[in-house]
């Protein structure tokens, strides 16, 4: 995905792990990338990175296990939440 500079980049970042989760390129139960990662990728800093990865947790998407990393919520789990 190509980031639009013109604006807020940390809303697009947000919105293609969300896509990325809702196609199944990240399933229920997987890890997903770094933040570190996913900065390297959208070609950002890692605050912006941080900040697209806090909004998806919040929509209850994810969840961070501290030392282990980001997962994928399953079914189950965000049901519980």
């Amino acid at each position: 995905m190509k980031i639009d500079r013109t604006r807020a980049m940390w809303p697009q970042i947000a919105a293609a792990i969300t896509q990325r989760i809702k196609d199944g390129t990240y399933p229920p139960g997987s890890k997903i990338p770094s933040v570190v990662q996913i900065a390297a990728e959208f070609e950002v800093v890692n605050s912006t990175a941080q900040r697209a990865m806090e909004a998806v947790r919040a929509e209850g998407l994810t969840r961070a296990e501290k030392g282990m990393g980001t997962f994928v919520l399953t079914p189950e789990e965000r049901e519980s939440s």
